[in-house]
């Protein structure tokens, strides 16, 4: 599809890689990795000078939403870098969350602190067999005087232990895979009845499952009347990923390229193998379709929700999770022994798209989606 960014659109794109080549080299990150908490509360607070965690804020409290391309921009270029901080649960999912669904005062309250980094709100949404299924929910919240209290489990909540609140979906009505009756609560991270088991994940970003035992919560929205907007907000995280894919696709290809015209067997760079450039050729053609497919996936995000928003959405991360896959596996075979060596960039890229390819739905889950999505009458 064509896309052209304005000429501010470019200059934000260009000024976020500038800062991150800057910021965030592949050493530093490596030592970030390295520390206890895994993301770097300084890098998350320069984020939030240059507002870049206001992309999804309301104008009227300080922010750009919708801002489509220069979240896509901005997305792309964390990508490249491996970005460990929690941004897509954060900045993305987390905000508009509390955009859709918070009151007047949650909202005057919590957006312009998340959006200038001093507060972190996480979704904790999906539960241990939901397979990615967003009506999935078995988490409950029950009134208790003048008080929500939860009960239940959240798994692989992205970025919980470095949260100051979980955005967590629970059902105050309804049953199991009905839409209706899902409400969100706003519970601090520390708070009583919270139990966080934490774990790193396989690209070595930060997360865990969440055990709520009559934690007290606080309604954000209507009760029950949650999940269209839990389905609009993750909709943009899936764009989000797909965005940050394009970019470590390119990075990977980037780096396979660099490290061909530069190894030698035989006395030639082994670049100058025709075989060799013909896989090259292959991992570019996917880099490319995939980065077409994010550029689809961030518009038809911001559109109404519909059964095209869905199937482009789906369609986009097929084509994504696959180059992930491909492009991933031939860069190591590539870089042969040096592609899984924890020195080098490259396995960071491999276990990145590995990791990437499985959130917010794998390859085989979006396809089944997307089938659904097309055989489904109306909207």
């Amino acid at each position: 599809m064509r896309f052209t960014p304005t000429a501010e659109q470019q200059q934000l794109g260009e000024m976020v890689q500038r800062f991150l080549a800057e910021q965030y080299s592949f050493e530093a990150r490596r030592k970030i990795l390295g520390s206890r908490e895994g993301w770097s509360r300084e890098l998350w607070s320069k984020l939030g000078e240059l507002g870049l965690l206001a992309l999804q804020v309301p104008e009227d409290h300080g922010g750009m939403a919708p801002a489509v391309v220069e979240t896509l921009l901005t997305v792309t270029a964390m990508g490249k870098a491996m970005l460990l901080e929690p941004y897509l649960s954060s900045a993305i999912v987390g905000t508009v969350l509390v955009r859709e669904l918070g009151s007047a005062e949650q909202r005057a309250e919590w957006l312009p602190a998340m959006a200038a980094g001093e507060r972190i709100a996480v979704p904790a949404h999906f539960e241990p067999e939901a397979r990615y299924d967003l009506k999935s929910v078995r988490t409950s919240g029950k009134r208790s005087g003048g008080d929500w209290l939860l009960e239940g489990r959240k798994s692989v909540v992205s970025h919980a232990p470095a949260a100051d609140l979980l955005l967590v979906s629970a059902r105050t009505s309804g049953g199991d895979g009905e839409p209706g009756g899902i409400s969100l609560f706003a519970v601090p991270r520390d708070g009583q009845g919270v139990k966080l088991t934490p774990y790193s994940t396989v690209d070595g970003s930060r997360a865990a499952d969440v055990a709520l035992t009559s934690a007290r919560g606080t309604l954000v929205g209507e009760e029950g009347h949650a999940f269209d907007a839990i389905s609009t907000a993750f909709d943009l995280g899936l764009a989000a990923v797909c965005a940050d894919a394009a970019g470590a696709l390119q990075a990977t290809l980037d780096a396979t390229v660099e490290y061909t015209r530069t190894r030698k067997q035989f006395g030639v760079p082994i670049a100058k193998f025709q075989v060799l450039q013909h896989r090259m050729v292959e991992m570019l053609i996917h880099v490319e379709q995939a980065r077409s497919m994010s550029y689809l996936a961030a518009m038809r995000a911001a559109e109404p929700p519909s059964r095209e928003r869905r199937r482009a959405l789906s369609a986009a991360k097929v084509v994504i999770g696959n180059a992930c896959r491909f492009v991933g596996q031939q860069a190591v075979q590539l870089h042969g022994g040096m592609g899984v060596t924890d020195e080098t960039a490259i396995s960071h890229l491999f276990r990145r798209l590995t990791a990437l390819e499985l959130t917010l739905g794998d390859t085989a889950h979006h396809l089944e989606r997307f089938v659904a999505a097309s055989t489904a009458e109306g909207t």
